[in-house]
């Protein structure tokens, strides 16, 4: 059973094969490198899980690689210095650098094994702490409802989840699909890893090759979003609003399994699970020509329809408590219920913004509203345009206002609303509204509206 990659640095090919074979015989997997130049190449290739790194070597110092290595971002794991003539004051130099430990040789067989177990529990208990810090706080986000509708499609993220094929979920707006994401990794074997959601179209052009590959500038790295996803899963949302260039470069690495980072000149290797949605048919924009036909392809190995409300309306109550109970615990916002008339004229509403739409409403009627009970009229009113939402919202003495600022007012409403219809995505706002994208982003922060990435 492979318990982790160690890679082990060393000048004397002596002491790197005795370790190599002890380390090998207790099931890790063990690279190693003579020298400064091979330990970086190694730390590129096979991204270990603990480093035994020399202090001595003719070429350079361990101390001085692992100082480059901590101040470059190069690595994020363990590190046991090794020594035969190492001092207190380089002991404490290397500790005080971040190594875990200094080993001095002739290594202690026993000792080697002891130390590098317990570096590598230490890595284990930090991840597993992490890991269950994100599903606690994804605990909250479930798939709610008891359908047959809704027992289908966890049913069938469950099945996925003992996978690991590309998942395409395709859905309308605000239907859930980041919380089916969610519940597929929760249920996976990469659970205690991470889960990193990006939305394709809040990510200026300029900087999406940074953000999903990283960086190297002068020494420098900075680990783009295919990195941080290392060992858990990635989900991009709304990949349909990818630039063009993203698209080739994403294709790339999936179909390689390796990518470079903007400004570096050796290929990096990850392993994540990669989860995408669209609201649009893909194969209508492969079709248009703004999307790639073999990412489409790849994206698709599995594809996952994620129904609308109106589809199983008979959700709508128990989302209506589950909301409540969500922004009265989470927000401290008063407690409110929603009687039975109530819930059964939400039970026939159209839902065009599906389940965002009905969390939307149910803040609303938290923050706004009064009384235990929830209302029908005041249901009706939140509901009925854009003229009672203002009003609803307090600025009945919008048409009161000089004309400079109650231009500002309106564009900050208009955009805040559009920028909420389109799940926070720049690029469908500046499709649906038909301004350029630069200005748009400009626009956005003029305003001072938030919003996923400002990138």
């Amino acid at each position: 059973m492979n318990q982790g990659c160690i890679l082990v640095v060393d000048d004397e090919p002596d002491i790197r094969g005795l370790v190599q074979d002890i380390l090998t015989d207790e099931g890790y997997t063990v690279v190693s490198a003579e020298n400064g130049a091979a330990a970086r190449q190694a730390v590129r290739d096979h991204r270990p899980d603990l480093v035994l790194l020399d202090i001595w070597m003719p070429d350079e110092d361990g101390i001085s690689l692992l100082r480059e290595w901590l101040e470059s971002g190069a690595i994020d794991c363990p590190v046991i210095m090794m020594s035969g003539h190492a001092t207190v004051e380089t002991a404490i130099e290397a500790t005080r650098l971040g190594a875990h430990d200094v080993l001095e040789k002739p290594i202690s067989m026993a000792k080697l094994l002891i130390t590098v177990e317990r570096a590598l529990e230490s890595v284990r208990l930090r991840r597993e702490t992490v890991g269950t810090r994100r599903i606690a706080e994804m605990a909250a986000v479930e798939l709610i409802g008891k359908s047959a509708t809704m027992e289908l499609l966890r049913e069938q993220i469950k099945r996925l989840a003992q996978h690991d094929a590309r998942v395409l979920l395709v859905g309308e707006a605000g239907s859930g699909k980041e919380t089916a994401a969610r519940y597929l990794h929760t249920h996976s074997s990469r659970r205690s890893g991470p889960f990193l959601e990006v939305a394709a179209g809040t990510i200026s052009p300029a900087a999406s090759a940074i953000e999903f590959f990283g960086s190297e500038n002068n020494g420098k790295i900075r680990r783009g979003l295919l990195e941080q996803a290392h060992g858990g899963t990635l989900f991009l949302e709304d990949v349909s609003d990818l630039e063009p260039e993203t698209q080739v470069r994403l294709l790339g690495a999936l179909e390689t399994g390796a990518f470079y980072r903007v400004g570096g000149t050796e290929p990096i290797h990850t392993d994540f699970r990669l989860v995408a949605s669209t609201h649009v048919p893909l194969d209508d924009a492969v079709r248009a020509g703004l999307f790639r036909r073999e990412l489409f392809y790849l994206l698709n190995a599995v594809t996952l329809k994620i129904p609308p409300l109106r589809e199983h309306s008979e959700d709508v109550p128990e989302l209506l408590r589950f909301y409540v109970d969500y922004f009265a615990s989470r927000e401290k916002l008063p407690f409110r219920r929603f009687p039975v008339s109530v819930q059964n004229f939400l039970r026939h509403y159209a839902w065009n913004g599906n389940i965002r739409e009905l969390k939307n409403l149910v803040q609303r009627l938290l923050i706004l509203g009064s009384g235990e009970d929830v209302s029908l009229d005041e249901v009706k009113s939140i509901l009925g345009g854009t003229t009672d939402t203002l009003r609803a919202e307090g600025k009945s003495d919008f048409f009161e206002l000089p004309l400079k600022e109650a231009r500002e007012r309106f564009e900050k409403t208009y955009l805040e609303y559009h920028l909420d219809k389109y799940g926070g995505s720049v690029a469908r706002l500046s499709q649906a509204i038909g301004l350029e994208r630069t200005h748009l982003y400009r626009k956005l922060n003029a305003l001072g509206i938030k919003f996923k990435d400002k990138r």
